[in-house]
């Protein structure tokens, strides 16, 4: 990467996270199911949050400052989220946990084992939407780390058009968050009841979501 596009991307995350500070501080969030992760990442135990990726930018900003770790893609708008999301107090790991991912998943297993939990949005980065893989089981099952699902929605908010139908809060807006049970993958999980568990999870997040989002709400 050349000197100017690295200066330029560092202003874009510095830049982006003031702005999206300023924009976010207005916002309030009811949560609920906070316990979920109280009995988990609350006693200091590394966890994998998943959450879909449309739903990703509320959750940014209600858990930023704890060193979580994402898993970004190495797309160049990944670049931007990876800025944005160090200003911000994350880390990132760059890749996918599926598609020809085992550095990637490997990287995160590493950080797993280092205590750092982890952010993931299993339909990412390109579809389908709200379709689960299974990089996020993976490795929770090869470090015996719970994942806890996580699901984010208000009625005040840009939705834009793509494959995730990504939604953007509105200043001021009211955000609903449903926390979820957490699930564990045993170690000798075999692939038959690895699908089990990601056909679960999915379902999971499905429920969450239908929790989260208002009647009133406006959505592609």
């Amino acid at each position: 990467m050349r000197a100017r596009d690295r200066i330029a991307l560092g202003l874009v995350g510095n830049f982006g996270a003031l702005l999206f500070r300023g924009l976010y501080s207005s916002l309030a969030f009811d949560v609920e199911g906070v316990e979920h992760q109280e009995a988990t990442w609350g006693t200091g135990e590394p966890v994998v949050f998943v959450t879909w990726h449309g739903r990703l930018i509320p959750l940014l900003y209600l858990y930023r400052g704890k060193g979580i770790v994402m898993l970004v893609s190495e797309h160049r708008d990944g670049e931007y989220l990876t800025r944005v999301g160090k200003a911000l107090g994350y880390d990132a790991v760059r890749g996918s946990s599926t598609h020809g991912g085992f550095p990637a998943l490997r990287d995160l297993v590493r950080k797993l084992r280092a205590g750092r939990s982890l952010a993931i949005t299993p339909d990412g980065p390109q579809g389908p939407r709200e379709k689960l893989k299974p990089g996020a089981l993976q490795a929770a099952r090869m470090t015996g780390a719970p994942v806890i699902p996580v699901m984010a929605g208000t009625p005040r908010a840009w939705w834009f058009e793509g494959w995730d139908s990504f939604m953007v809060p509105k200043p001021f807006a009211r955000i609903r968050v449903a926390i979820g049970e957490s699930r564990r993958v045993p170690r000798d999980c075999s692939l038959r009841d690895l699908e089990e568990h990601a056909r679960a999870l999915e379902s999971q997040l499905h429920d969450l979501k239908a929790r989260v989002d208002l009647p009133t709400a406006q959505r592609p």
